[in-house]
């Protein structure tokens, strides 16, 4: 069987999200597909300014086709129509303009893969909200298979989408909230799908030693790791921790691990890393006390299932119901709506060690129960499987 997945952007150097949780899913299923990813040449998801050399290329023993984008994408013009049609009522074609705006637009792209359909057992197309995956679907929808990786946020409620969400294959669940979320929004429950998720990649070796010794961090630190922008929540967690140091006096630090399009208050306990390795990454979660989830959009969050496989709990943002949803279903987490609740919970479970170490259990009990890779490529075999028995 050969497997195309389709996604923005495709490489090494992209860390996080939807392509990362792209990346890591092909190559897992290489061991039971013929796989090969196609994407665009852009690397910097703000612009989407060709970056990468266009034509064929293998990464990890993967073919990964480039396309050109065809446009840059001008912030600004796309604050300006996204602002609009979220506030305004609007036609279809203002949501296509916005749709072009999003990008990364590749026409040589979808051309490709209506040519070459006949070529691919499935395509899957991994974020809902971009160029190729609504133009990819609607050229193949009984190949498309969508990796939808929605998020709570305006653009979900747009008519595009609401029919785009019944139209392919199959679809792969992030998380319950997800599922639930997209079947309210477009009654798509004859659309074939499951819940899956992604796994971690957990080094074979790391050392919180090795770490601490690296940053001269000493004494007990939370730890944040992700993009830094407003977003994530990050501004939010900025004056919550300040506030906490100020009213208790706690010595804890906040480490930050990721790029930033924030500026981070100057405070000696907070210490901005940068982009780390993930042996040191997980050197640094291993040494830290708990990880602060504070995103308010997430439609699976892949730090917070490497933090339980570490065994570490988690306080995340009780706004976001997936995060919420995971922190109850896995009893390895507690989560905050307000200052109060984030000074409540963080002020227990920086008191109690035994509190710490329970959830940690609790987190990696989760963690190998629905997480490891074995179980996220077997769900992908069985949803194919399905598919393989309709026709």
């Amino acid at each position: 069987m050969k497997v195309a997945f389709v996604c923005q952007r495709y490489g090494m150097e992209i860390s996080g999200g939807a392509e990362l949780h792209c990346r890591w899913v092909a190559e897992h299923m290489r061991k039971h597909w013929e796989v090969e990813a196609l994407t665009t040449r852009a690397f910097d998801y703000i612009t989407w300014k060709n970056h990468y050399p266009k034509g064929l290329e293998v990464i990890n023993g993967i073919p990964v086709r480039r396309f050109s984008v065809s446009k840059t994408r001008d912030p600004v013009k796309f604050g300006r129509i996204q602002k609009f049609i979220v506030e305004n009522e609007h036609r279809i074609e203002d949501e296509l303009r916005w749709l072009e705006e999003e990008g990364p637009s590749s026409p040589p792209l979808i051309q490709y893969i209506k040519d070459h359909q006949d070529d691919y057992d499935y395509f899957v197309f991994f974020s809902y909200r971009y160029y190729h995956s609504y133009w990819g679907i609607h050229a193949v929808p009984q190949k498309g298979i969508l990796v939808p990786t929605a998020e709570k946020d305006p653009v979900i409620q747009l008519n595009i989408f609401k029919d785009l969400f019944r139209m392919p294959r199959a679809i792969v669940y992030n998380s319950k909230e997800e599922r639930e979320m997209i079947n309210a929004l477009s009654c798509n429950d004859h659309i074939p799908g499951d819940v899956v998720g992604v796994g971690a990649e957990i080094p074979s070796h790391f050392s919180s030693q090795k770490f601490r010794k690296k940053y001269r961090i000493d004494g007990d630190y939370v730890i944040y790791i992700g993009r830094i922008d407003e977003n994530k929540g990050c501004d939010e967690l900025f004056d919550f921790f300040l506030f906490f140091k100020r009213e208790t006096g706690l010595p804890i630090k906040l480490v930050l691990i990721g790029s930033t399009i924030l500026d981070i208050p100057p405070h000696p306990d907070i210490h901005h890393l940068g982009f780390l390795s993930d042996e040191m990454k997980f050197s640094a979660l291993d040494g830290s006390l708990l990880l602060v989830m504070p995103s308010f959009f997430e439609s699976l969050s892949m730090v917070t299932l490497e933090a339980w496989a570490a065994e570490k709990p988690v306080l995340a943002n009780g706004r976001c119901d997936v995060l919420k949803g995971q922190c109850l279903r896995s009893n390895a987490g507690f989560f905050y709506e307000n200052y109060e609740e984030f000074e409540e919970a963080l002020t227990l479970l920086l008191s109690s060690p035994r509190l710490r170490r329970a959830m940690g259990k609790n987190g990696r009990q989760y963690f190998m129960h629905h997480y490891t890779w074995e179980t996220i490529e077997q769900k992908y075999l069985s949803l194919v499987e399905r598919l393989e028995k309709e026709e």
